[in-house]
């Protein structure tokens, strides 16, 4: 005899369809960020603007992709001038990867046009609840991240 829904399976199958639109979206923001942007692209954007400066190798581990793929789409970022390399000032011989004015202004536009429409989806919400989204969203992305070795 099989379980009737549960909870963690409700959890489940709501994350899922989050994470096809979250994917969906991503495609979407990645061109609007530039047309020749696929999805992992624009992560590592993201992810270089969110901490300021890294190296092309701890973009790999962050995101478990082999140095290859890192390089590709770090020449394409380079290649459409939304990020730069700099000297290391830890290590000369080492290059970080640093989000360029128009990398930064492109990555605005996009999270300024994504908050519109999260604010279109949740302006009906009393603002409560939209805060206790806020809240558990953020506590789950928290156990998830300490859960895969994130930080």
């Amino acid at each position: 005899m099989t379980e009737g829904p549960t909870a963690y399976g409700e959890v489940e199958r709501e994350l899922a369809v989050l994470l096809r639109r979250a994917r969906a979206w991503n495609r979407d923001v990645a061109t609007e960020v530039h047309p020749d942007l696929q999805p992992a692209a624009y992560a590592l954007l993201a992810r270089v603007d969110e901490v300021g400066s890294v190296r092309a190798s701890d973009l790999g581990a962050y995101f478990g992709i082999d140095k290859g793929a890192i390089s590709r789409q770090v020449a394409l970022l380079e290649r459409v001038g939304l990020v730069v390399r700099e000297p290391d000032p830890d290590d000369g011989r080492a290059q970080r990867l640093v989000v360029t004015d128009e990398g930064r202004k492109r990555i605005e536009d996009a999270r300024s046009g994504r908050r519109r429409l999260v604010r279109e989806q949740l302006d009906q919400w009393p603002a409560e609840e939209v805060a206790t989204l806020a809240r558990l969203l953020g506590r789950y992305n928290q156990q998830m991240n300490a859960a895969l070795g994130k930080e």
